[in-house]
């Protein structure tokens, strides 16, 4: 880093000395400076610059420009290299070089010039040897550093620094108004980019900061005042960088600290007319709320010879001061630190923060306010005592004004002792106020003065606002905003004090709010006569005007009431003046006589000034004397030099037919009149003229009229007329008396009638200098020093740290600022001294932003501020000028005023993020404070939006949402720390539990419900108490919304992670868990579900639970187990008694479902808003009544059939189960019917289908418990229906006779019938009694089948008889018995007529009216139909039954699984063409592997046989011989058969079936095979091997078929069939 001394020093023009007004801009490395405007063709400006190069590979460009009216010309460039500049510490004769017409560019950038022109230049440019300093005196500088950080001890300091008062360099002009300082074109500094890091600690120099604009008369005094002013500055980091996102706020206390009004700085500018230091090029922190943050700290100073307002005076001038404004620098030292406390603050923290941290670590730290004052604390110990280095003198560390001796040290090192000593001298300056155990930088206010107003980010970066991010409930605060104090300083300032003091009274003992007006009378003037206050002529014949007969002053009817002097005073200086002592003496006793009474009548007024300003009475009443006699003397020995600048205006209305205006000024001081130059076509005219006046009348004013300058016909003869040739722009009428020391104010133009066109505001610099009156500030300043003081002593003196707001209604009421004393002071003095009203405002909002914590001063600030806005904002039809034009003119500074509201700001944004704290919901009168601090907050943003224009300013709404998240996030933690000491008190629980209990525990969950419950309290108290009181956004802010919002956010982060926890342990019980789930969801349903954020969105909670809940279902089944068994056996116990009368089953099912519907009962109260962990927890569920209920099933089907003998039990168990299918589908619909999740559906809907099934078997078993019973009964109908005799074809008359026997055939098994079926129909439940009525139908209807239409088939059939009788004769009377008997079973038609009766009647009693079975039912079912059809059978011929067996019994010997042998066949099928007859032959070739054994002969022989209809006549068996011992015999015998023609071969089939012959006793059958013929009459012949099978294979028609045809023994080819189809293998010897 390198610092770049240039001295422009003159300049040789070609042209026309008249021509040129030139100036010259240096530019390098993105800093720009400008040398003042010198006129001729050989300028002289003798100005030096410096600059700080961090890049050699870049030049210096040096511009010349000649100034024009409206633009300006480039008369040629220089561009040096910075890298052929030499180094050296003494100034050199300079060089010239010639300036060249155009620059040459490469890359963007200026590399050279080309075009010479004939003029040149005369520079001197040189580095300065650099600053770093050498490694060993930096370590040197670091261990002195780290020895003071130790030191505890701050007495010793404190002593030497009262012994030793430093020095501080005059640099100090101005830090709020860029207007006050010298003319922006004169010190044109920009920092624009800047992103270079800070360099490490024992580096001082910096990027950007330049110091520029040294011109000084004597090169001695520049040497000194250089460096010092350069070190000074060198300070100032600039910290602006792109790349560093987060900035420590550490300037947080603004300039305003210093307590400098505009107009202070500005009379202190213009006295030091020899040096002016400009602080113009503020260090660019972007912390600031205000746009204009970019011009907002001191970085660069500036000392030009004579600024452009007094470039008039000549050097003479200046010299003849130079020795005065010595004593004036080091007269005012003191009064400097002290304004300057801010910025040395700021530039010794910033500076510290570089030296003491990293910048890494600094990019990445919160704003905590802990952290701060602890960073601030070691910073005060830090700087606390430095150990000079050897050699150097104490007295002589900073100040080398005197001589031009080098300095001892090299300048780097001058930096640390400047940066040293600024923090010491404000050690010293603050311990005056500071309470003396605290660092004297740590003062109260917001986070003890560390959130300054103007700490927020400026509003173009468009950053979000960090809020604070570590706030704590327990944290108290003080009223206001200590760095808002800023504004009150004048409580320190003696010397202004005493002067305000003696002005005070003088406005106050003969106030001009009640002096005696004027005794105005129409009057007759005989000659011409112009108006005192217009000095336009006074028209017409007669009475023109008014005349006061005290004083004779003269005026329009239509000015008198602009004249507002006091007529006393005046006629005593006018009588005065004329010599007429007596009447004058007649004047002063009068006046006297009148400031008696005021001070008779009005003690008090004087009491309180005396003790605000803490005067003796001694010296109080000496200063009412001189008071006195000062209003008495009047104008008599008054006089005083005014010196007005007509700078420049704003906003003119255009009068011209161009729309525009030819503006000049007029400026008259009593009968002076002077005027400026015309100024041609231009609405917003620059004059800069200055005017003297000597004045020597204290009422006279200063009359300000701006004109448009017209040059025409009609303007000539309106200055024959009326003295006034030019179209009026507006007038400002300024009263002499209301002038003090140096001024620079905007003025409103004011119409002169109500005809007037009149618009913006002319800006004028005024210097007064009374005779006799020693410099004091002007009457702005004067005016905030004594509302401040008064302020000062009613709240902190009287009413300790109290405001005291005083009643006062109306539409003025905001200019009430005090009780009626005290407001009669401030009013009046400002009536005196001509201060407006807004500046009184304003003063007062200053005064109350350092309390605005107080009681009831929110809302009264918030007023304030919409009025000032509206006085601002609100411009009428008449004015064309801007809000913040406006806003720019006033008195009170734009840019003091607009730190103090981003201060202001800042610091309600804070004790909003607290506001639990700081307004307690408990006190009606905070909360009505903490509405009115938000509408403050409204206000001052529509004070950016409206008055700054400022494009998007941050939103009150948005800003106070952010707030309260932040003191809800702040107010979580604080509940979550400390939530059992909080629930203890509030709710008296006991407190005793070991700290480390307190919190959250993977033993018990006792923490987390008291949690809920706070947590509860906190949204009830938003949503009640601070809801209405933040009522002014009700679309964007609702505090109870946005306080349900963030606590569960919050909550729902430390829930989750708790419960994952807890899932990994497990150590509390599942019901604590699920009573957990409970109060969770009962919060989330409460305050959460239908927030905006959160609707319509499905919710984490429940998935931080599903485990345990899934834990608590796993230990639910085994529960429901348990109590099912509990339940059954009770039951048993009592015998499955009814429940009730009209519940036909026992309470075991009631007690089954009551505790299953429980369970569910509490998954359905979860509420569970996630679909997919609801299906599980169905899933689960789902599953427990499965197991229950089947468990349930299954022990009563094992015993049901111990229970069929009893009456009404077996019933009662048939209705339990139908019981639990009824519930199971009330429970499916509870659960969730169709919209159920698939799984658990098909899981119960399978349940319901296994219970259906288990009560058709045990229907099915209770049904087949009647088997004996009903057998009994269908053996007598058998009996009954025997004894019915007659043909088939029963007559008309004889049907009746039908319908009798019938009856009579059914009385056994109705009369077991009617019994029970009517005490099921009392005991069954309707579902049960159809499936008992199915079964007994079932049962019924298949044993009349089997006993009645079908009886059984003997062992022994007839034929079987035939063969043992022949054998043995014995038996021939069994014979006939059995014959009989058999006779019996052959069903007659007429039988058969009356058992199909019967059937229908049984029919219609199972059916019973529609009570029982359906019609449709017992019509299809298979028993009736099996049974009907057995019946139609009886009615068919052998042949047909034969016939209809041969065609249904397709199977009978196919698929044989275990053959006992086969045989070997061959068929030829022929049918007789002509006859269609079919003859049949059968080759019977051999058979094979027969499986018998016998001890005996085994002589197989095969036997075939014919089988079908019309075989009666025909022959249908044949046989071949037996083979003796021959397992597989060969045959090979051919049979034939003939078949007839009245059916195809489909209705025949082949019967083969080898037997073992046997002498004397029946044959043994070894395996039978049926061969169909229908399978051979496609072919016409077949030869195949054919399975034996063990018997003949058939379905029930078939078995049907052989049953009737079994009954018909008289038929020999039914005997035959029924014997052929009946046999079966015979026994095997051995087996």
């Amino acid at each position: 880093m390198s610092l770049l001394c240039v001295r422009v020093k003159k300049a040789k023009l070609q042209g026309p000395p008249d021509k040129f007004n030139t100036y010259v801009t240096l530019k390098v490395q993105n800093v720009k400076s400008t040398t003042v405007a010198v006129r001729g063709d050989q300028p002289c400006w003798e100005q030096d610059f410096m600059f700080e190069i961090s890049r050699l590979d870049l030049g210096l460009i040096v511009e010349v420009w000649n100034k024009g009216l409206i633009w300006d010309t480039l008369v040629g460039t220089v561009w040096i290299a910075l890298k052929a500049i030499h180094q050296s510490d003494e100034e050199g004769p300079g060089e010239w070089s010639t300036l060249e017409a155009e620059v040459v560019m490469k890359h963007d950038e200026i590399c050279g010039t080309k075009n010479p022109t004939p003029h040149k230049i005369l520079l001197d440019t040189r580095f300065e040897l650099p600053f770093d300093i050498p490694e060993e005196e930096a370590r040197y500088w670091t261990r002195k550093l780290e020895q003071i950080n130790s030191l505890e001890d701050e007495y010793s300091f404190q002593e030497e620094v009262q012994k030793k008062p430093l020095p501080s360099a005059a640099s100090q002009c101005s830090f709020e108004d860029a207007d006050s300082a010298v003319d922006d074109r004169d010190s044109d500094y920009r920092s624009e980019t800047s992103n270079s890091i800070p360099p490490p600690y024992h580096t001082t120099a910096q990027p950007n900061a330049s110091v520029h604009q040294f011109t000084v008369p004597s090169r001695l005094q520049q040497q000194g005042v250089l460096r010092e002013l350069c070190t000074d500055s060198l300070h100032n980091y600039d910290l602006d960088n792109q790349e560093h996102v987060a900035i420590r706020r550490f300037d947080s206390i603004d300039s305003t600290v210093g307590g400098r009004t505009d107009l202070e700085s500005t009379s202190e500018s213009s006295q030091m007319t020899s040096r002016q230091c400009s602080i113009e090029s503020r260090r660019s922190l972007d912390l600031s709320d205000s746009p204009a943050g970019s011009s907002r700290y001191g970085s660069s100073c500036n000392v030009s010879q004579g600024s452009s307002h007094l470039s008039e005076l000549d050097h003479s001038h200046e010299s003849a001061h130079g020795s005065e404004q010595e004593d004036d620098h080091q007269e005012r030292e003191s009064n400097h630190s002290y304004h300057s406390l801010g910025s040395h603050q700021k530039d010794g923290q910033a500076w510290l923060r570089e030296q003491e941290e990293p910048h890494s670590k600094r990019e990445e730290e919160k704003v905590c306010e802990a952290e701060e004052k602890r960073v601030e604390h070691s910073a005060a110990k830090l700087l606390l005592e430095p150990e000079k280095p050897k050699g150097v003198d104490g007295g002589a560390q900073l100040s080398y004004h005197s001589d031009n001796e080098p300095p001892p040290f090299p300048p780097a090192r001058a930096h640390w002792i400047r940066a040293i000593s600024k923090v010491r001298l404000q050690l010293q300056e603050g311990q005056d106020e500071a309470d003396p155990s605290k660092p004297p930088w740590l003062k109260g206010g917001p986070a003890g003065g560390l959130y300054g107003i103007d700490s927020m980010p400026d509003l173009r970066k468009k950053k979000p606002i960090p809020l604070v991010s570590d706030l704590s409930l327990v944290q108290s605060r003080k009223a206001g905003i200590t760095s808002a104090m800023a504004t009150r300083t004048s409580l320190k300032d003696e010397e202004l004090k005493a002067h305000v003091y003696k002005k005070t009274l003088q406005a106050l003992i003969y106030p001009i709010s009640c002096t005696t007006p004027h005794n105005f009378e129409v009057w007759t003037a005989t000659t011409p006569t112009y108006c005192y206050e217009c000095e336009g002529l006074l028209w017409g014949i007669a009475r023109q005007g008014m005349r006061c007969g005290e004083c004779g002053v003269k005026c329009h009817e239509k000015c008198q009431d602009l004249l507002n002097a006091d007529c006393l005073q005046r006629a005593a200086e006018k009588s005065s003046k004329h010599g007429a002592e007596d009447r004058t003496q007649n004047f002063i006793m009068a006046m006297k006589d009148r400031m008696k009474i005021r001070e008779r009548n009005k003690p008090e007024i004087f009491d309180l000034i005396r003790d605000v300003f803490s005067e003796s009475k001694l010296t109080h009443a000496q200063q009412m004397k001189t008071v006195k006699q000062s209003v008495l003397d009047g104008t008599s020995k008054w006089s005083a030099k005014i010196t007005i600048t007509v700078v420049c205006a704003q906003g003119l209305q255009a009068k011209d037919k161009t729309g525009s205006s030819d503006p000049y000024v007029t400026v008259q001081v009593g009968k002076t009149k002077k005027r400026t130059k015309t100024i041609f076509g231009n609405l917003n005219p620059v004059w800069e003229e200055k005017f003297y006046f000597e004045c020597h009348n204290s009422f006279d004013r200063i009359k300000v009229r701006v004109w448009d300058e017209d040059d025409d016909i009609k303007s000539r003869v309106k200055q024959r007329l009326k003295r006034e040739s030019d179209d009026f722009l507006g007038q400002t009428i300024i009263e002499v008396r209301t002038l003090s020391g140096e001024m620079d104010v905007w003025y409103n133009l004011e119409k002169r009638t109500d005809k007037s066109a009149v618009s913006g505001a002319i800006r004028l610099q005024i210097s007064v200098e009374i005779k006799g009156e020693e410099k004091v500030a002007p009457y702005h300043i004067q005016y905030t020093c004594l509302h401040e003081n008064l302020f000062h002593h009613l709240t902190d003196v009287q009413g300790n740290g109290v405001v005291k707001i005083p009643d006062a209604k109306g539409d003025d009421a905001w200019k009430v600022y005090f009780d009626e004393t005290a407001q009669e002071i401030v009013d009046e003095f400002a009536m005196r001294y001509g201060i407006e009203s807004i500046y009184q405002a304003m003063t007062h909002f200053a005064c109350l932003s350092s309390k605005y914590m107080c009681p009831g001063v929110p809302a009264v600030m918030s007023t304030l501020l919409a009025n000032i806005n509206a006085y601002y904002a609100h411009t009428t039809a008449s004015t064309n000028v801007s809000a913040s034009d406006r806003f720019a003119a006033s008195n009170f500074g734009k840019e003091r005023f607009v730190k103090l509201l981003d201060q202001l700001h800042n610091s309600l944004r804070i004790d909003l993020s607290m506001y639990r704290n700081n307004f307690p919901a408990s006190s009606r009168e905070r909360l009505q404070d903490l509405k009115s601090t938000v509408d403050l907050l409204t206000s001052i943003t529509f004070f950016r939006m409206k008055v700054q224009e400022l494009q998007s300013p941050p939103r009150a709404s948005q800003v106070v949402k952010d707030c309260v998240k932040a003191c809800l996030n702040s107010t979580y933690e604080y509940i979550f720390n400390n939530c059992h000491e909080l629930y203890s008190r509030e709710y008296q629980t006991d407190p005793e539990l070991p700290p480390e209990e307190q919190g959250p525990s993977i033993r018990n969950l006792d923490f987390w419900p008291k949690l809920i419950t706070l947590i509860v309290s906190i949204i009830e108290e938003d949503k009640n108490s601070y809801t209405p009181v933040l009522n002014q956004f009700p679309q964007e802010l609702a505090v109870g919304k946005i306080s349900a919002e963030v606590m569960w956010s919050l909550f729902a982060q430390d829930m989750k992670y708790a419960m994952e926890e807890h899932e990994k342990h497990r150590l509390c019980k599942s019901a604590d868990y699920m009573n957990l789930h409970f109060k969770v969801k009962w919060l989330y349903n409460e305050y959460v579900r239908d927030l905006p954020v959160f609707k319509g969105k499905v919710p984490e909670y429940p998935a931080w639970f599903e485990q345990f809940v899934m834990q608590w279902l796993d230990e639910n089944e085994d529960v429901s187990l348990e109590f099912l068994h509990g339940a059954l056996e009770r039951d048993k116990k009592d015998g499955f008694q009814q429940t009730s009368e009209h519940a036909l089953f026992s309470c075991s099912v009631v007690d089954v479902f009551t505790q299953l519907n429980q369970s569910f009962e509490i998954i359905k109260k979860l509420e569970c808003p996630d679909p997919v962990i609801v299906a599980h927890y169905n899933r689960r569920f789902a599953k427990t009544i499965g197991k229950v209920l089947m468990q349930y099933a299954d022990i009563l089907s094992k015993s049901f059939q111990s229970y069929c003998s009893k009456e009404k039990l077996p019933c009662i168990l048939m209705n339990n189960i139908q019981q639990l299918r009824v519930q199971l589908e009330k429970m499916f619909e509870a659960m969730g019917g169709k919209e159920l999740d698939a799984e658990a559906s098909d899981h119960l809907k399978e349940l319901q289908v296994k219970l259906n099934n288990v009560l058709d078997e045990l229907s099915a078993v209770f049904g087949n418990s009647f088997q004996t019973r009903i057998d009994e009964c269908v053996k007598q109908m058998s009996d009954i229906l025997c004894q019915v005799k007659g043909t088939g074809n029963v007559a008309a008359n004889a049907r009746n006779t039908v319908a009798q026997d019938a009856d009579n055939v059914l009385r056994p098994l109705m009369d077991f019938l009617d019994g029970n079926l009517t005490l099921f129909a009392t005991v069954c439940e309707k579902t049960v009694l159809k499936r008992v009525l199915k079964e007994l139908w079932r049962v019924v209807m298949n044993t009349m089948e089997k006993l009645i239409v079908l009886p059984p088939l003997t062992d022994h059939t007839g034929t079987q008889l035939i063969f043992s009788a022949a054998k043995e004769l014995g038996h021939l009377s069994k014979l006939k018995d059995h014959m009989v008997r058999e006779e019996t079973r052959s069903l007659t038609p007429k039988q058969c007529a009356v058992l199909d009766l019967a059937l229908d009647t049984i029919k219609q009693y199972f059916h019973a009216g529609g009570n029982g079975l359906k019609k449709t039912f017992l019509e299809k079912s298979p028993d009736l139909q099996s049974l009907r059809y057995a019946l139609s059978l009886y009615t068919q011929t052998t042949d047909t039954l034969i016939k209809t067996f041969v065609q249904t019994q397709t199977a009978q010997g196919s698929g044989v699984d275990d053959p006992v042998g086969e045989v070997s066949i061959q068929i030829d099928l022929y049918t007789h063409p002509g006859t269609g007859e079919h003859k049949v032959t059968v080759k019977v070739v051999a058979a094979n592997d027969l499986k018998w054994q016998t001890s005996s002969m085994f002589r197989p022989f095969v036997e075939i046989t014919m089988i079908g209809p019309h075989q009666s006549d025909k022959k249908r068996k044949f046989t071949t011989k037996s083979k003796s011992n021959n397992w597989a015999p060969k045959y090979n015998e051919t049979f034939h058969f003939i078949l007839g023609n009245e059916d195809g071969p489909d209705a025949y089939e082949l019967q083969v079936c080898v037997k073992d012959y046997c002498f004397a006793r029946e044959d043994r059958v070894l395996g039978i095979a049926v061969m169909q013929l229908r399978d051979v009459a496609d072919k016409g012949s077949c030869a195949c091997w054919c399975p034996l099978g063990r018997k003949i294979h058939m379905d029930e028609t078939g078995l049907t078929v052989l049953r009737i045809l079994s009954q018909r023994t008289n038929d020999e080819v039914a005997r035959e069939f029924v014997k052929l189809k009946s046999e079966s293998r015979s026994t095997e010897e051995g087996t």
